[in-house]
């Protein structure tokens, strides 16, 4: 059995700044952009957390290629640091590293920002150290004040902005599930969408404190028929999701004896003369490898 070598080296290296060699150039507006604002501001605040991945050096110049951390660099040029932690990588490639990041979601930042809260750490200091407004990270720490557990775990894994939770608030807990079920089933995790939800939502399933946004140029009858629709929607959403995992298993049942079928030369000789049509829809099915086709 082949073994698998490691691509980049495990512990960092402290490598000097200035024998570090860019391999693209930065846009015009990046310097100015949020994102290295966040980076700058963290970097001074709690120093460099990610380091730089960097090929070895080369033999005659000494020098290291940059693969990942572009604005990471240009930042700690301005802040004057002599020396930076790198990753030395094997291969002079950067897919490896930061070309597929999987950005964290928010309930997962919510929860990340509570447990610094909890360990000591000021909101202050981090709306200091990420370079935004101490609202912001009020927001994200309170997130899911107000929600329940189960419609938490439906948008457990999506990316969504804080104020959509506010929305969620003003309605009661049977609600708020519904209408996650929704924004998940739809995939439309807005704010935008749930204002609409939340004008449809009836008098009885809000909060006490809640005050339904109202419409303009829209009238009572049809406002009632917003909500029996919606109402209907659900409905048929529930059957879905209680008739899908029996649908999707007498699909893959009827494609195993569809393959079966058109294997058969004998059958497939018959329907190629008599239903040619038929045989390519036949065909077609059993080709297929996911639901979506």
């Amino acid at each position: 059995m082949n073994s698998v070598s490691i691509g980049f080296s495990l512990d960092p290296a402290m490598v000097p700044l200035d024998d570090i060699l860019p391999t693209r150039g930065l846009t015009s507006g990046a310097a100015t952009s949020k994102k290295f604002a966040q980076i700058k501001s963290s970097i001074e605040a709690v120093g460099l957390i990610e380091p730089l991945t960097v090929r070895a050096p080369d033999p005659q110049s000494q020098k290291y290629l940059l693969l990942d951390g572009h604005l990471r660099l240009l930042a700690l040029k301005l802040l004057h640091v002599a020396q930076v932690p790198c990753l030395l990588a094997a291969d002079d490639e950067s897919f490896t590293y930061n070309n597929r990041v999987n950005r964290l979601c928010a309930i997962q930042e919510h929860l990340m920002i509570r447990r610094a809260v909890e360990r000591g750490v000021l909101p202050e200091r981090l709306a200091k150290v990420l370079c935004v407004d101490i609202s912001h990270i009020v927001k994200k720490l309170n997130l899911l004040d107000g929600i329940c557990r189960e419609a938490a775990e439906l948008l457990r894994d999506r990316h969504f902005s804080p104020e959509l939770m506010r929305v969620l608030r003003k309605m009661k807990p049977t609600r708020q599930i519904e209408c996650a079920e929704l924004l998940v089933a739809t995939n439309t995790v807005t704010v935008a969408y749930a204002e609409a939800l939340l004008v449809a939502t009836p008098q009885d399933l809000l909060t006490s404190d809640a005050r339904p946004k109202k419409m303009t140029g829209v009238s009572s009858e049809q406002m009632a028929r917003m909500e029996r629709e919606m109402a209907n929607l659900q409905g048929q959403y529930q059957i879905v999701v209680q008739s899908y995992g029996e649908d999707v298993l007498n699909l893959v049942l009827a494609r195993g004896y569809l393959v079966k079928l058109i294997e058969n030369v004998q059958v497939a000789r018959y329907m190629s003369t008599r239903e040619p049509e038929v045989l390519e829809q036949f065909k077609t099915i059993t080709a297929a490898v996911s639901l979506d086709q």
